[in-house]
């Protein structure tokens, strides 16, 4: 029988697939325009011990995954890859546990940068989940970095940067 970590387990080890069908690799290669319209497949990247308000089929991260994270490097190098997907997607690239802007970031085609929306909820995600799938550092990294660039390149609203702020706080 199946539960609810090994499936989450089995899908990030390139093993298994999310509620859909797909496999981490797959969404790995899909278009700035599907990740942004299509709403289930991140508690999948990024999973997290709390069930969210919508997509109950999403995975809890429970405690046999995170222990799981904690070692095995596939998964943790497999959540980075995941990570790197979805910087490209919000204008932003990563060396090691650096996290900047790219040229072309811009408020227009970045809209995570603006107040309020569904990416700033992402964000919050991504960040616990990294904190808490045993990569604290780059988590913090993350964090740093969307709070210095939504506050300089975009308008970012007060709730969102403390929500990020309080990510971490596990």
């Amino acid at each position: 029988m199946s539960t609810p970590d090994t499936q989450l387990l089995a899908f990030y080890r390139g093993e298994g697939s999310d509620h859909q069908g797909r496999r981490i690799h797959d969404i790995w290669e899909l278009s700035p325009f599907w990740l942004e319209h299509t709403h289930d497949y991140i508690q999948w990247l990024f999973p997290i011990p709390e069930a969210g308000r919508f997509n109950s089929f999403a995975p809890l991260l429970g405690e046999g995954a995170r222990a799981a994270f904690a070692e095995d490097e596939v998964l943790r190098a497999n959540q980075r890859r995941s990570l790197d997907t979805m910087l490209a997607f919000f204008g932003l690239t990563r060396r090691e546990l650096v996290i900047e802007a790219l040229p072309e970031l811009n408020m227009r085609e970045h809209i995570w940068l603006k107040r309020g929306g569904h990416n700033h909820l992402r964000i919050s995600r991504i960040i616990r989940s990294l904190h808490l799938c045993h990569q604290p550092e780059l988590a913090a990294a993350f964090q740093q970095a969307v709070i210095e660039i939504g506050t300089t390149q975009g308008i970012v609203s007060e709730q969102s940067l403390a929500y990020w702020q309080a990510a971490t706080n596990t």
